[in-house]
């Protein structure tokens, strides 16, 4: 079954019961450096395999960029 999240502010379908994990794999981004919110708070990226989204989720996924 799938269940409607948002993703950087933009509606998005995501398997029932997916972990954060799954997700970023899904969208390419397994092993990127990237900044990822659920609902307003941090996961850090030891969490990621952990955290269960739910229905009505609002992700957001800040890529990392270096300068100097």
């Amino acid at each position: 079954m799938m269940m409607p999240v948002h993703i950087n502010g933009e509606p998005h379908l995501v398997e029932d019961g997916w972990r954060l994990e799954a997700l970023l794999a899904d969208l390419d981004l397994s092993g990127s450096r990237i900044a990822v919110e659920v609902n307003e708070e941090v996961v850090p990226a030891s969490r990621r395999a952990d955290t269960v989204l739910a229905a009505g989720d609002c992700i957001e996924i800040v890529h990392a960029i270096g300068g100097g």
